[in-house]
């Protein structure tokens, strides 16, 4: 059974959900929203983190002088 604090955090997800989510149509908002924070959950704690050194993300603007 899911704690008060989890509870608070669902409601509050079902609260807010996002206008593509609402326009799915639930029955049951709380239900959509245990199910979108457990898929988050479930991403955060399982993603896959490359080895070996960070990788950069970078756009031309940031290595690139501007040419006036």
């Amino acid at each position: 059974m899911p704690d008060d604090k989890d509870s608070k955090r669902v409601q509050r997800r079902a609260d807010t959900l996002l206008p593509e989510e609402q326009a799915a149509g639930s029955d049951d908002p709380n239900a959509q929203a245990e199910e979108i924070l457990a898929d988050s959950d479930a991403r955060t704690d399982y993603r896959d983190v490359p080895e070996g050194p960070p990788i950069e993300h970078r756009t031309s603007e940031d290595t690139v002088e501007p040419t006036d």
